[in-house]
């Protein structure tokens, strides 16, 4: 029977008709719901006919997370008097329920990619709904922008709403084709936010670390709140170890301390959202599982750790990994809301005032910071390689693009051109990484696919800290273990294996390999081998060998070294499947990894493999060697006796590229050369060549030739005089090069008769002369039309003076320097107006006596 009551006490009911308008007349909307009022539950039922109103439509709900949509279709379910796999169903990674009368069907953004991948046109769908798109997850991105194509190229009539509480309208609105936005007035109650910064500064977080002492202070914070408040209390903080801690520190609080995250089992998150038993007070320590799409019955108070956790890809080295970072505004909002839903509430803030209003407006969208090898294969089998025909609300960055074309062309997943091969196709349909893909089938034909599966479904999910970071250990822990974990990976592994051999066509372990044996040989390979050989063909850039104790290096050329304790240490290879590096580290941190040997990486990463001569500028000098390495682990290395000329002189470019021209041998004047070199291109510009260490190195073809040529090593490079070298730059064929005396003069002849060098290594020439022997001189020397700036020097050759301008110097700044120098230098001449006397480098007596000016 259906509860009408609740039906209709659901806030937005009023916004429903112009939804409907909305989606009849442009078949596109943007729903802005607050949290509580339905959005999720009753515009599903509206639109799929089962209230009574409007005709029978098949709706689909696309919800980030599985929690959120077994949630959302039991609501349902229970709305309309029934369970869910009759008109409303559910379907997520490893779990279905949905009957033959099933028109809403509730799903994540992951299956609903999965579902557009097999069949473009969607058929049997009338309406999708992209539910909670504040979050920008990457899945959800994609998701609207192939339905977006499928609107616009093969379903005209396929209804699209953008759903959320905190969203970029107007961004979505532009996105759907300016679709309208229909808001719905929310009767959610008065939240109260109450600051509750630490009293002493905490470190910020950094990667995965948390300061302990921020997690001391929530909990001291939900102890205050349990005393301070009525009701049950919603606790967020980033990750699963952090709600252990915090849980850990709750002991004794006389509340029920419950665990909600990705992690725990599914009859546990039902238990938290079905609602306490009304015999005590409860404490929910939840990670970003549940800011959205679902209540939590009984809450009355939020405490808000104000961290969450994002994805971070160091494409360079081929690391990707969760970061802890500060929640966004909106973010803070959506959280602050579970506190409001059932009646007025109260959030507790864990930073100041001041701190918010700092904040991000909204979460950094996924795909400007993730791994983005999954994207760039679902584009590629839609037709699209680059993403560029796609309606995104971000484009992808063209670097992480790049490295996922990468990782797709090693795998074998596309083409030189970026296009899907026929095995890239059978890949993107296993609903996992295309690592993780390339491991399961070309690892179930090595090491049979059920073995195979169960490798990548550990690989899927990262084990507990307690199952060790040996992932044949792992393997074994998870085959005999009862927790929860283990119950989602035997799931796994079952959709794994039914995944394989429906795409292949037949049992994979049965037939060929790329390096490979038959399927008894396949057998016979013991776990701990089996282990090693799927992770290394899910990560080939990281087999890794030892150099010592704990420390490896990878095939990447990153450095990895392992835990205190790890059983792991004295392997001679690893395979490493899970490695983060900390902030400022040189190594990355092993995480988890298998034992393998060298024929095992080999195999993997073959495409990685280089054999032949080498020469190359490396520990400051030429090395010329025969290798046989896998990308930076060499295998084999001897010296080679006659390189190639031609190689040297590569070698050589590169050492003047790291270390600059400062290898070769700079005399004074080689050195002046180069200044006015620089001065004149400044000044001038062209002809007059740029004389920097990067356009010198650019250049070293043209003007360290020959000696260059014949060069062999480092020595030899700093025997070349590069004043005389430089010369070869000037200006010779428009016969400029005569005017450099002229222009840029070495030397500049003052009053005195002296011939004083100029300085040109400022921004500005510089004339450093003794004061005395620039009487009579009106005007500042210039060159190059540019004055010089003259350093006024006294008898002693001290600084007395600076100025770019003499004539006012004479009638200003001179009285002041001849009053504190006169005293000190009496032997000298001091007039008056010097601009009167003869300029002269001697005393006053030498003149008397008729000495030369």
């Amino acid at each position: 029977m259906i509860r009408t009551d609740a039906l209709v006490a659901l806030p937005v009911r009023t916004a429903v008709p112009a939804l409907r308008r909305a989606l009849d007349e442009r078949g596109t909307a943007v729903l802005c719901a607050p949290p509580g009022t339905g959005k999720t539950t009753l515009v599903p039922l509206v639109l799929a006919g089962l209230t009574g109103e409007g005709p029978h439509r098949r709706v689909v709900v696309a919800e980030p997370r599985r929690i959120a949509a077994r949630a959302a279709a039991r609501r349902m379910a229970w709305l309309l008097g029934e369970r869910p796999g009759e008109r409303v169903g559910f379907t997520v990674r490893g779990e279905r329920a949905v009957g033959a009368r099933t028109v809403v069907e509730v799903v994540t953004t992951g299956v609903l990619l999965q579902r557009l991948q097999r069949d473009q046109e969607l058929a049997g769908a009338d309406v999708v709904i992209l539910d909670e798109c504040h979050e920008r997850h990457l899945d959800a991105d994609t998701a609207a922008a192939f339905l977006l194509d499928v609107r616009e190229t093969l379903r005209p009539d396929l209804r699209l709403v953008a759903a959320s509480a905190t969203t970029d309208a107007q961004g979505w609105a532009r996105l759907l084709g300016d679709a309208p936005v229909i808001e719905a007035a929310g009767v959610s109650h008065p939240v109260e936010v109450v600051w509750a910064p630490p009293a002493a500064p905490v470190r910020p977080p950094h990667g995965m670390r948390v300061d302990p002492a921020l997690l001391t202070h929530v909990a001291s914070v939900v102890r205050r709140a349990l005393a301070e408040r009525d009701g049950d209390v919603l606790c967020f903080l980033p990750g699963v170890g952090e709600i252990a801690r915090v849980a850990g520190q709750l002991a004794g609080s006389g509340a029920e301390v419950l665990q909600v995250h990705g992690q725990a089992p599914a009859a546990v998150q039902d238990a938290v959202l079905a609602g306490g038993s009304g015999a005590g007070r409860r404490v929910v320590l939840a990670t970003s599982v549940a800011e959205s799409s679902l209540t939590v019955p009984g809450v009355r108070v939020v405490v808000d750790s104000g961290l969450a956790r994002e994805p971070r890809t160091d494409h360079a080295r081929g690391l990707s990994a969760l970061t802890t970072v500060r929640a966004s505004q909106a973010t803070g909002r959506q959280r602050a809301g579970r506190a409001g839903r059932e009646a007025p509430g109260a959030v507790y803030r864990c930073w100041t005032e001041a701190e918010d209003g700092r904040l991000a407006r909204f979460p950094a969208p996924e795909i400007r910071v993730a791994d983005l090898a999954g994207f760039a294969l679902r584009t590629a089998c839609w037709g699209d390689p680059g993403a560029t025909g796609l309606a995104l609300l971000d484009p992808p960055p063209a670097g992480a693009m790049s490295a996922a074309r990468e990782v797709l062309t090693a795998v074998g997943a596309v083409d030189a051109d970026g296009r899907a091969t026929a095995r890239g196709t059978r890949m993107s349909r296993l609903g996992v990484h295309p690592r993780l893909a390339r491991a399961l089938v070309d690892g179930a034909r090595e090491v049979g696919g059920r073995r195979a599966a169960e490798v990548v479904a550990l690989l899927s999910e990262e084990p507990p800290r307690a199952y060790g970071d040996d992932l044949a250990v792992a393997l074994r822990t998870a085959r005999r273990g009862g927790d929860g974990y283990a119950a989602r990976w035997r799931q796994e592994v079952r959709r794994l294996s039914s995944s394989l051999t429906d795409s292949a066509g037949r049992d994979p372990s049965g037939g060929g390999s790329s390096g490979g044996g038959p399927a008894a040989a396949a057998h016979a390979l013991t776990d701990d081998a089996a282990v090693g050989l799927v992770a290394a063909l899910a990560f080939p850039e990281r087999v890794a060998r030892n150099r010592g104790g704990e420390a490896f290096l990878m095939a990447s050329g990153t450095g990895a070294e392992l835990r205190d304790g790890s059983g792991l240490r004295g392997s001679p290879w690893l395979a490493v499947a899970v490695a983060d590096r900390p902030a400022h580290a040189a190594s990355a941190r092993v995480g988890l990894a298998a034992v393998i040997d060298e024929d095992t990486a080999v195999l993997a990463a073959g495409h990685l493999r280089f054999r032949g001569e080498e020469v190359r500028w490396s520990d400051g000098d030429v090395v010329a060697r025969v290798v046989d390495r896998l990308g930076a682990v060499e295998l084999a290395v001897r010296p080679l006796r006659q390189p190639a000329p031609e190689l040297i002189r590569t070698a050589l470019l590169e050492g003047l590229g790291r270390e600059g021209t400062a290898l070769l041998r700079w005399t004074r004047d080689g050195e002046q050369l180069r200044a006015r070199l620089a001065f004149l291109h400044r000044a001038l510009g062209a002809p007059w060549p740029e004389v920097s260490d990067e356009a010198l190195v650019a250049r070293a073809g043209e003007w360290l030739e020959p000696e260059l040529s014949r060069a062999r090593r480092r020595a030899d490079l700093g025997r070349i005089d590069a004043g005389q070298a430089l010369r070869r730059l000037l200006p010779w064929a428009t016969g400029e090069a005569s005017r450099l005396d002229e222009l840029a003069p070495e030397r500049i002849e003052v009053p005195s008769g002296s011939r004083v060098r100029v300085e040109y290594g400022g921004e500005q020439p510089v004339l450093a002369v003794k004061l005395q022997e620039l009487f009579g001189l009106a005007e500042t020397p210039s060159v190059a039309g540019v004055p010089v700036l003259v350093h006024l020097l006294s008898p002693a050759g001290r600084p007395a003076a600076v100025t770019a301008d003499l004539a006012s110097f004479w009638r200003e700044g001179y009285r002041a320097v001849r009053a504190e120098l006169r005293g000190r230098y009496p032997k000298h001449p001091w007039p008056e107006d010097p601009s009167t006397v003869t300029a002269t480098r001697f005393t006053s007596a030498r003149l008397k006596r008729g000495g030369r000016t």
